[in-house]
């Protein structure tokens, strides 16, 4: 949103960053867009920005205020930049952290059902056709039963592979649809058509972004796009909020060990058992009482990027993108580390990884995505309950899961959770497009080319590091278009 109001213009981004605003402050004028690529054109030269290489490096997305290009900067969700006399100051205008209040354990779960049903609710108000995603997950299926429930059931799209079955969930998502009674269309793509998207869909992108479902997913919009429909309504929010990540769960078994009396010889054994594994790094980070969780997005460890950049990374290198939201959080009323995990994944990498994406992709296509999920009043109740009643039995979104039963029943909640997958990795490596990786490092000499094969022999060879590859691939196809 830009407001301008008496010689100031204001730029806000929305709450919890489903939409995305860039500025860039030039010698005599002030552009902003929700585009990079609107912006591009009034720089004086393209730089990269080696700070947000470095937080791509770790998060597989920028950090607010960073992005690729040198002089455009993106605002946080909740934030507001005011330009007035050639000057610019950032505030922000809404926090989680200070809007959440604490809910009462007994009245938690029937807020949070009437919350849900009104997020979906005012979600399907639109005068242009209204669709869903589906997985074969508990989010979409959430809010597919809850717009059945609302008396409007919901057009239902999924994805399937041609090639590997074994990342096909269409299945399952099928089996949802015919439980809640509703009509479902299955997308099925092959290697020609994820290889043909991939410039149109970097392109889209602007700037690196290291999810490889950008891909199929703007295949799936281009479908929904040619069958009449215009809004989508999709699952995001829901792993940050109800603790959907079995990481989270892992994080706080190491918490855990890190409070014993008796440490000293756990951590003579992890620091003498060297690993450039992640986990390696969780427990050192544990042992040597530093912040453990930077986020359940964080792909290269500081050690890693060490041994991959042609430069000295310093230990904590990557602490240094998220500090800020550690000192908001510890000057807080929360305390949990749940709610520190929730907090954090909420700001980066819903916003700037998973919503990105989204936006950008369905944009594409000209669909606006709606997700229910990160309604910021819903949001606010689901934070407010205590990290206990959502932790429940120790399996993840267990809450969300016994609001859900009576809707969905045991088929679809006791259902392993798959995630987003796709053969994106097989079809970079058997196109051969895989290559570009090297050859671009060739000219740019900023991988040592060693390390960088090891990476690329693991994920093809082993199914190892395979999304570290992909955010390479990525990194170099932009270093490609602008710097060479």
């Amino acid at each position: 949103m830009a407001i301008y109001d008496n010689g100031t213009l204001h730029l806000l981004r929305d709450r919890l960053g489903k939409k995305p605003l860039f500025f860039a402050r030039l010698k005599e004028s002030f552009v902003f867009a929700s585009e990079l690529k609107a912006i591009v054109p009034f720089l004086p030269s393209v730089k990269m920005n080696g700070d947000a290489m470095m937080s791509y490096l770790s998060f597989l997305a920028t950090t607010a205020p960073h992005t690729f290009f040198v002089g455009i900067e993106k605002l946080a969700p909740g934030e507001r930049v005011t330009f007035t006399n050639d000057s610019v100051s950032r505030h922000d205008y809404y926090s989680l952290l200070d809007a959440a209040n604490p809910v009462d354990d007994t009245d938690a779960p029937k807020q949070i059902e009437e919350k849900l049903f009104e997020s979906v609710r005012l979600r399907l108000d639109a005068d242009v056709p209204v669709c869903a995603l589906l997985s074969g997950g508990i989010d979409s299926a959430a809010i597919n039963a809850v717009s059945a429930k609302l008396g409007k059931p919901l057009q239902t799209f999924t994805l399937g592979y041609k090639e590997y079955a074994r990342y096909d969930e269409s299945a399952a998502a099928a089996e949802t649809a015919a439980i809640l009674g509703l009509q479902h269309t299955k997308v099925t793509i092959g290697q020609n058509d994820f290889v043909d998207a991939i410039d149109p869909v970097f392109d889209t992108l602007d700037e690196p972004l290291g999810d490889p479902a950008a891909i199929p997913l703007y295949l799936l919009f281009q479908v929904i796009k040619k069958e009449g429909y215009r809004v989508v309504l999709s699952g995001e929010g829901g792993d940050e909020l109800f603790l959907g990540y079995r990481q989270y769960f892992d994080y706080l078994d190491i918490e855990q060990l890190a409070q014993l009396k008796r440490k000293a010889w756990l951590k003579k054994y992890v620091h003498g058992h060297f690993s450039i594994n992640r986990e390696w790094e969780w427990y050192k980070r544990a042992f040597d009482e530093t912040l453990l969780f930077r986020g359940a997005g964080e792909k290269f460890t500081d050690l890693q990027k060490n041994r991959l950049l042609r430069r000295n990374v310093r230990d904590e290198d990557g602490l240094r993108f998220i500090l800020p939201e550690r000192t908001r959080f510890e000057s807080s009323r929360w305390e949990h580390p749940a709610q520190w995990y929730s907090y954090l994944d909420l700001r980066q990498l819903q916003a700037e990884y998973y919503l990105a994406k989204l936006d950008r992709v369905s944009m594409a296509h000209s669909i606006e995505s709606r997700t229910p999920m990160l309604d910021h009043e819903l949001a606010q109740t689901v934070f407010g309950t205590s990290s206990a009643l959502k932790i429940g039995d120790g399996r993840p979104k267990s809450l969300l899961k016994s609001i859900m039963r009576p809707y969905l029943g045991d088929t679809i909640l006791n259902r392993k959770k798959k995630g987003f997958a796709s053969p994106y990795l097989e079809y970079l490596h058997t196109s051969g497009k895989i290559d570009l990786i090297a050859e671009v490092n060739a000219q740019t000499g900023l991988f040592r080319s060693d390390v960088l094969k090891q990476y690329i022999d693991a994920a093809v060879k082993r199914g190892r590091f395979k999304q570290q590859v992909w955010s390479l691939y990525v990194l170099s196809h932009w270093i490609k278009k602008y710097l060479l």
